[in-house]
């Protein structure tokens, strides 16, 4: 059956649906946890989120999300539109030696990250959407961000319960009702004018370049399971929807998988999972040479709500790559024809009252030395050519509304937060990680953000 229905819905035809959707978005004029859905169920902001700000999922929210954000109080009529507007000051302990866009400066910049606008909720009963147009402030440019459109509906199997569905999306990873993966995954806010280092293709390597149809299905609210695939947008579907593919490499095939078990014990709630994605990539078009990503990972995540005073959460991630570079080998841009490439992370967190949170986080990642593929360049190369990279992260917000009782509920919702990012290794070295004299702590960066949304 999903074979069937990816092969009708090809990526031309995927790309024009979801250009049709944004531009409703834009005709009404009118990630995160959206007043648009707690004004279509009349549940607060806090009922599906922890710590009353998105996107770090209840159970209460992640059967939302899987039932097709459909659920509704039906009363009266609910448009599903929401916005969010993101403001942020950043600092790097050392100016970059570039610009890192033509709109921002080499250090201590501060603006408008980004404002959006979702069409997210209810669109017909057992149908629902999670989609994001976003303009960007430090490119200046705008663009169709995260999306997710879902048809679901609840069965019996016997004596089981199930959720049975189908997620159209635009970037793996996003329709996952588990915040483990790195799509979903802490810092939930973070800053992209610092350097970059290497992740696995599952850490948003296909974001919003793709499109993908995969089925679904949550047995008992425990046992979850989904297959499916994605491929390229066509050209000309990148440019109705802003996305930038000059460059890019085309998807020639790909698979994704997701297997989680689940318990739910209402004061506390655990899961541990397992996650694939397969992916071959052509650079170069006029060749029939192909890069290959085989990505496995493993995750695990713990939530304490007790009586939602005192909330504590812990996850962890492992994401493993191997690399078959038979392409970019080929052209002589990497030095080795297989290369391995993994990343690990975990954090915690402690939210008191759903308003005071803090957040603490460690990563690494190991890979490969190739002295082609992570050449020096703008501050985010190696001089060893390695992407090995340590660093961890330290975050303290506030979120005064989204709570039962407040005020404002289900309209605005605020959260300001204040997160510092070190770095004790990156791109294979402590020091003169660049051969230009750059250390890693001069890439420790200082990040205060305001995120709102109505």
């Amino acid at each position: 059956m999903i074979n069937w229905l990816y092969t009708t819905l090809n990526a031309r035809r995927i790309g024009l649906c979801l250009g049709m959707l944004l531009w409703a978005v834009g005709a009404f004029q009118s990630a995160w946890a959206l007043p648009s859905y707690a004004r279509q169920t009349g549940d607060e902001c806090a009922a599906c989120h922890v710590g009353a700000y998105g996107p770090q999922l209840t159970p209460h929210g992640m059967r939302f999300k899987l039932t097709g954000y459909a659920d509704s109080n039906d009363q009266g009529i609910k448009i599903p539109l929401s916005g969010m507007v993101v403001a942020s000051f950043e600092r790097t302990a050392k100016a970059l030696s570039a610009k890192p866009t033509a709109h921002t400066d080499t250090n201590n910049n501060t603006g408008m990250d980004e404002a959006s606008l979702f069409l997210a909720g209810r669109i017909a009963p057992h149908v629902g959407s999670f989609i994001q147009a976003t303009y960007s402030g430090t490119e200046h440019r705008a663009s169709i961000d995260n999306s997710d459109i879902r048809a679901a509906n609840t069965f019996k199997l016997g004596d089981l319960d199930a959720i049975v569905g189908i997620s159209l999306n635009n970037n793996p990873g996003v329709q996952d009702p588990f915040n483990t993966l790195p799509v979903w995954g802490f810092p939930y806010a973070s800053t992209e004018l610092v350097p970059g280092y290497a992740s696995p293709m599952l850490s948003g390597g296909l974001g919003q370049h793709v499109t993908g149809l995969t089925a679904y299905t949550m047995l008992n609210d425990s046992l979850y399971a989904e297959f499916g695939g994605y491929r390229s947008l066509s050209h000309g579907a990148s440019i109705r929807l802003g996305v930038d593919d000059t460059g890019s490499s085309r998807v020639a095939s790909n698979t994704y998988w997701r297997l989680a078990w689940m318990r739910n014990q209402r004061a506390y709630n655990w899961s541990v999972g397992l996650v694939g994605m397969n992916t071959g990539l052509k650079p170069d078009l006029t060749v029939s040479d192909i890069d290959r990503y085989k990505d496995i990972g493993i995750d695990a995540n713990f939530q304490y709500l007790g009586n939602r005073q005192h909330i504590v959460t812990a996850s962890t991630s492992y994401i493993r790559e191997r690399q078959n570079l038979g392409a970019t080998y080929a052209a002589g841009n990497s030095e080795n024809d297989h290369n391995n490439l993994s990343r690990w992370q975990t954090t915690a967190s402690y939210f008191y009252d759903q308003t005071w949170g803090f957040s603490s986080s460690l990563f690494r990642v190991r890979g490969s030395s190739d002295a082609l593929l992570y050449t020096p360049a703008d501050d985010s190369g190696s001089r060893i050519g390695s992407p090995n990279t340590n660093g961890y992260i330290l975050q303290a917000d506030w979120t005064p509304w989204g709570k039962e009782n407040a005020s404002s509920t289900p309209w605005p919702n605020l959260r300001i937060g204040l997160q510092y990012t070190g770095y004790t290794k990156f791109n294979g070295a402590s020091t003169d990680y660049d051969g230009s004299g750059r250390k890693a702590r001069d890439n420790n960066t200082t990040f205060l953000f305001i995120h709102t949304s109505f």
